[in-house]
C-alpha cells in the first residue's frame, strides 16, 4: 500500500534528462523522519510537472517508511496547487505503467503510428548481434567499458550500443542516473524501454521489438539487456526480478542473436547465496534460460576464482562456458567508466569482482 505525505519544497537539487531533485519539509512524520524534517525527493517532470520552491507537493514515501533502497528518495505523486500542461498532441497510444495514477501514453517504435512501424512489422531476425544479458542493472556500465576495452585492444572501432531495459526494476528510465551519464558520455547510443518501463529514447512493447529495434533502427554493435535500478527479491529460488535474465536469453535466441550471459558475482556480500555466483545468476541461466548462450567466467585469482568456476560448472549442460582474463588491466577499464559503478551500494574499490565480471561478458561479446 502507499503511504503518502505532504511537504513543502524548499531548496531544489540536482537534474538529469527527465528528472529532478528537491528537498521538501514534511508537515508529518514517517520512518525516522518527524514534521518539520526535510527528505530528499525525486520528480519525473513529464509526469507531474516541474518543482519549484514554495511549491506544495504529495510525495510516495512507501520506502522511507519501510526503509528500503530506492536511492534515499522520495518520489512527488502530484502538485496538487499547479498540475501541469497537457502535452502537446501527438501520435503514440502505447501506455505504460497500465491503470496507475500516472500511466503514460508514449509513441511505441512498434506503435502503427510510428514511422518505424513498416521496417518492425516484418522484423524478425537480429542477424547474430551480440546481446549481452544481465541481472543487475549496475552491470551496465561494466559490460559497456569491457566491450570498449576490448575494441581498442584488437585496434576496432568502440561499438554502438544500445542498452534496452526491462521492467523488473524502476519503470521510469529517467530514474536511471547511469543511462543519463553514459549516454552524455557517448557511451550508449540509445535506451530502448521496454514492457511497462518508460522514458527510454525509444519505447516497445516487448523484450523482443526492443532488440529488435536496438538491431535495425538504433543500428547498434552490440546490446546490453537488463533491469532499471531497483532490484527485487525475496530470498527465494524464484522470487526475484532478475529471474528475467533468463527470459532475455530465449527472447535473443529466438529472434537469432548471439546471447551472451554475464553472471552476478560478488566477493563482498555477507549473504551466503550471493557469494561467488549468485544463485539468480544460477537459476536465471540454469533453469529459465532455454536457448543456449555464452555464459561467461571470469578468471578471479584466488579462492574466489576457484568458486567461480566450481558454481558456473553446471551451466556447461545448458551453455558453452566461456572463461575470461579479469585482470588488472581490466579493472583499470572499469576505472575509467564516466559513471559511479556502485551495486548493493559497494562500489569498484569494494566488490571488484562484481564490476570485472560484468566487464568480462563485455569483452567476450566484442573480442574474438
Amino acid at each position: 500500500m502507499i503511504t503518502w505525505r505532504a511537504g513543502v519544497v524548499v531548496s531544489l537539487g540536482a537534474t538529469w534528462p527527465g528528472a529532478a531533485e528537491v528537498t521538501v519539509e514534511l508537515e508529518a512524520p514517517v520512518g525516522t523522519a518527524t514534521a518539520g524534517d526535510t527528505v530528499r525527493a525525486l520528480a519525473f517532470p513529464a509526469l507531474v510537472g516541474s518543482p519549484e520552491i514554495g511549491d506544495r507537493v504529495l510525495l510516495n514515501v512507501s520506502a522511507l517508511a519501510r526503509g528500503l533502497g530506492t536511492g534515499g528518495y522520495a518520489l512527488v505523486i502530484a502538485l496538487p496547487d499547479r498540475t501541469p500542461a497537457d502535452p502537446p498532441a501527438g501520435p503514440g497510444h502505447l501506455v505504460k505503467a497500465r491503470y496507475t495514477p500516472l500511466q503514460a501514453m508514449v509513441l511505441g517504435v512498434d506503435d502503427q503510428e510510428s514511422p518505424h512501424h513498416e521496417l518492425l512489422r516484418d522484423a524478425e531476425d537480429l542477424a547474430g548481434l551480440p546481446v549481452v544479458v544481465a541481472d543487475l542493472h549496475s552491470a551496465l556500465p561494466a559490460i559497456v567499458a569491457g566491450a570498449r576495452f576490448a575494441a581498442a585492444r584488437a585496434g576496432r572501432p568502440v561499438p554502438r550500443v544500445a542498452y534496452v531495459m526491462t521492467d523488473g526494476g524502476a519503470l521510469p528510465a529517467w530514474f536511471s542516473r547511469t543511462v543519463a551519464g553514459l549516454r552524455s558520455a557517448g557511451w550508449i547510443e540509445a535506451c530502448v524501454t521496454t514492457g511497462q518501463s518508460f522514458g527510454g529514447d525509444l519505447e516497445a512493447v516487448t523484450v523482443h521489438t526492443g532488440l529488435l529495434a536496438a538491431k535495425h533502427v538504433v543500428g547498434a554493435d552490440l546490446v546490453v539487456v537488463a533491469q532499471g535500478p531497483g532490484n527485487l527479491g525475496t530470498g527465494t529460488r524464484w522470487g526475484f526480478s532478475g529471474v528475467a535474465a533468463g527470459e532475455a536469453v530465449n527472447a535473443v535466441g529466438a529472434l537469432g542473436g548471439r546471447p551472451v550471459a554475464s553472471l552476478r558475482v560478488s566477493g563482498a556480500d555477507q549473504r551466503e547465496r550471493h557469494l561467488g555466483v549468485s544463485h539468480h545468476s544460477l537459476t536465471a541461466y540454469g533453469r529459465v534460460a532455454l536457448a543456449p548462450a555464452d555464459v561467461v567466467v571470469p578468471l578471479l585469482d584466488g579462492d574466489l576464482g576457484v568458486r567461480v568456476r566450481e558454481q558456473a560448472a553446471p551451466l556447461a549442460r545448458r551453455h558453452r562456458l566461456v572463461e575470461v582474463p579479469a585482470g588488472a588491466d581490466l579493472r583499470s577499464a572499469l576505472a575509467g567508466s564516466p559513471v559511479r559503478l556502485s551495486t548493493m551500494g559497494r562500489g569498484l574499490d569494494q566488490d571488484p569482482e562484481a564490476f570485472l565480471a560484468a566487464a568480462a561478458a563485455g569483452v567476450h561479446a566484442v573480442g574474438p
